[in-house]
């Protein structure tokens, strides 16, 4: 018998399974009746390992694991299933389905927005990627970002998220647990760093260097080599303008080609990151919920109980959907040991019913659920 004689078997008995499978799902979904109208839970967990423990007795350990899983994943999609037809409109899924503006509501091009830094840092070159004719507030600090849309002040804030090279900007995620903000639109920007001094300052005459300490990180190859003291300050772009006012001519920064033109330096070194594959996402921020056409990022942030299989149920969820996860980052909740806030990312639009419904199951288990979006990447 050749390979292709074996795999019509296979064929044969997959074509048996699924009839099986389908008839399995339409007594599920007499099941989800029977739940809805005795106001039972979805999940028996005992009935599961029943019916785990039943199949699987007298089998080898090999078969019998190959067998959990596989009567594991037909459990996801049974609870899955029953969920879509039993969980009721959540108060997420009504404010969801409120901030979905019209096919035809365009982004603004022009808001008073917040940015972290000074002129020319990235966060205004985010802003202006975002927004064409924007009204920028300079701010000092992340948290005055989200103070100054909190108290009014401007409708929209920009924030750094993540960078392809060092990860997640953990402090602004922490922030958005704080205010209970939403995202409404994200942009990648590529980050080049240049080593700029006053004109006339040669590299010898060098003895400190100013940077943001992500971007001094970003260069450490580089800088290694060089073996001259590094001076940490809030972003590359205040790194520039501290070298520019100064009175010294040993300084240097590290900073943006559009800087060095802003605060008249030279660039004596150029691309000296460790990688030309350095971007950093930065994040449109508003207080309000509002969802545009074209949306198709969500994020959402939220804590699991401490129990086996808890992360596993969440994830499962999305692969019975075949939704696309594009990010799944943890971090440790203070003063609780062994506890997580998840931060997770996911390719899809709530303009659609069955993703609306896929919130409203995610929400349910977690202890702490935050939606933060659904907007478009540009």
């Amino acid at each position: 018998m050749d390979l292709k004689d074996i795999r019509n078997k296979i064929d044969s008995i997959d074509d048996e399974l699924l009839e099986l499978f389908k008839k399995r799902m339409d007594i599920v979904s007499e099941v989800a009746a029977y739940k809805r109208e005795h106001g039972l839970p979805i999940l028996n967990s005992q009935r599961e390992r029943d019916i785990v423990a039943r199949v699987s007795e007298g089998m080898d350990d090999s078969m019998a694991s190959y067998t959990k899983t596989w009567f594991n994943t037909m459990f996801e999609c049974s609870r899955s299933y029953q969920s879509m037809q039993n969980k009721p409109k959540t108060d997420t899924e009504a404010k969801i389905e409120a901030a979905l503006l019209p096919a035809e509501t365009l982004f603004p091009k022009s808001a008073v927005v917040a940015c972290q830094g000074v002129e020319g840092a990235n966060s205004q070159l985010a802003c202006d990627r975002l927004f064409d004719r924007p009204k920028i507030m300079y701010m000092s600090s992340f948290d005055s970002v989200f103070t100054a849309v909190d108290k009014g002040l401007c409708k929209y804030g920009i924030l750094p998220i993540e960078n392809s090279l060092h990860g997640s900007v953990i402090s602004v995620y922490d922030l958005m647990k704080k205010y209970r903000f939403h995202i409404v639109r994200s942009v990648r920007i590529k980050i080049d760093h240049m080593l700029m001094t006053k004109p006339g300052v040669a590299l010898s005459d060098i003895k400190e260097i100013y940077s943001h300490e992500q971007a001094l990180a970003q260069c450490s190859d580089y800088l290694s080599s060089l073996g001259i003291r590094l001076i940490p300050c809030e972003n590359t772009a205040t790194a520039a303008k501290i070298v520019s006012e100064s009175n010294r001519r040993d300084i240097a920064a590290i900073s943006s080609r559009n800087c060095a033109e802003l605060y008249d330096l030279c660039i004596i070194a150029d691309n000296i990151q460790n990688s030309d594959n350095n971007y950093t996402r930065f994040i449109c921020i508003s207080k309000d919920l509002a969802i545009y056409p074209g949306a198709n990022k969500i994020s959402i942030m939220f804590t699991i109980p401490h129990r086996p299989g808890a992360l596993y149920s969440i994830i499962s969820t999305f692969s019975v959907l075949g939704v696309n996860l594009t990010k799944l980052e943890s971090r440790p909740i203070p003063g609780k040991d062994f506890e997580f806030m998840f931060y997770l990312d996911f390719d899809a639009s709530v303009y659609s019913k069955d993703i609306r419904h896929l919130i409203s199951v995610l929400e349910e288990d977690p202890e702490y659920f935050a939606f933060l979006g659904n907007y478009l990447e540009v």
